[in-house]
């Protein structure tokens, strides 16, 4: 047994909207569209058609927009060279700084995210000089509400909670233990079971944020009451000033 299977004929879109614009199906059926389909399209409702720009234009526009496209890559070139050099020169790169707000690494990323649409990732890694490490792990962390973390609490769990940071800011800043080193601070507030961490957590967390340690120093009052020091007569003796 012999099955044929019947091939649907496709036809241009431009030729339907002609069709549906003029009201006249003659010109579609010149070209071979049976009238009964063109009579179809004056009732069919509109198809959206993905397309581009560049196919509605003429010869002369479009050679008018290649000398545009031109002239603007020769300038973002020449624009590109000058901040390659400034970054060479100033020896700036993203692996010996770290960004410790969340805005800043979503806008960091962001840029890239959108980069990588005319540049390949591991180009643009190159130029802003970020290892690939950093990047998936701070895209991997991007969703991470805290702005104010250096990390995400899910990636790193052995880091400070929040209260811990706060307990910390309250030694550091109290004036009952304005006497005791930072070093020393450290054992002590481990010793009174309130946070367990290194000194050298505690030096970072104080160069991080604004906190001051009390170094104001408390003077005994002078005596305003007694004798001073005797002052030399003329006769020989002495009487008190």
């Amino acid at each position: 047994m012999v099955t044929t299977t019947r091939t649907q004929k496709r036809y241009d879109h431009r030729l339907r909207e002609l069709v549906r614009k003029t009201q006249d199906v003659s010109g579609a059926v010149q070209y071979g569209v049976p009238r009964s389909t063109a009579r179809s399209w004056l009732t069919a409702p509109s198809v959206q058609v993905v397309t581009a720009d560049p196919l509605n234009m003429d010869a002369v526009q479009l050679q008018q927009e290649v000398l545009r496209l031109r002239t603007r890559t020769q300038e973002l070139i020449a624009l590109l060279r000058v901040l390659l050099v400034v970054l060479k020169i100033s020896r700036f790169a993203l692996d010996q700084t770290r960004l410790s707000h969340g805005k800043d690494k979503r806008s960091l990323l962001r840029g890239i995210d959108r980069s990588r649409s005319a540049l390949p990732l591991r180009s643009v890694l190159r130029i802003i000089r970020l290892s690939p490490s950093r990047y998936h792990h701070g895209n991997r962390a991007q969703q991470c509400p805290l702005d104010d973390r250096p990390s995400c609490p899910r990636l790193s769990p052995q880091q400070l909670t929040p209260a811990e940071v706060q307990a910390i800011q309250d030694l550091v800043t109290s004036q009952e233990y304005r006497h005791v080193p930072t070093g020393t601070l450290a054992i002590l507030a481990q010793r009174l079971g309130k946070v367990f961490a290194s000194a050298s957590t505690w030096y970072r967390l104080i160069r991080d944020h604004p906190w001051r340690r009390p170094r104001q120093r408390i003077h005994p009052a002078k005596p305003r009451s007694g004798f001073g020091p005797l002052a030399p007569t003329t006769s020989g003796t002495s009487i008190p000033c």
